[in-house]
C-alpha cells in the first residue's frame, strides 16, 4: 500500500476525496497557483503516488488531515 507523508495527507484533504481523480484534478488545476518549489514537489509527489496506487487500495485508505498543537513542546523526547 502506498503511505503519504503528512505533507501530502494534509495536501490531499483539501480536495474532494471521494476518488483518486478528483484529487488529481484538484491537484493539478492548483498546481500553477503554487509559488513555493516545496509545494509543487509536495503536489508532485501526491500525483506520482496516486498514479501508482490501485483502485482497491485506494477505497481502503482513509485521508485525514494531521493537525500541530503549537502549544507541544518539540524539544520533549
Amino acid at each position: 500500500m502506498t503511505y503519504f507523508t503528512v505533507e501530502e495527507e494534509n495536501l490531499i484533504c483539501i480536495y474532494d476525496t471521494t476518488s483518486k481523480q478528483a484529487i488529481m484534478d484538484g491537484v493539478c488545476a492548483a498546481m500553477p497557483d503554487y509559488d513555493d518549489n516545496d509545494m509543487r514537489e509536495i503536489a508532485g509527489n501526491v500525483l506520482h503516488k496516486l498514479e501508482a496506487m490501485s483502485d482497491e487500495d485506494f477505497s481502503e485508505y482513509v485521508f485525514s488531515p494531521v493537525y500541530y498543537n503549537e502549544d507541544e513542546d518539540e524539544t520533549e523526547g
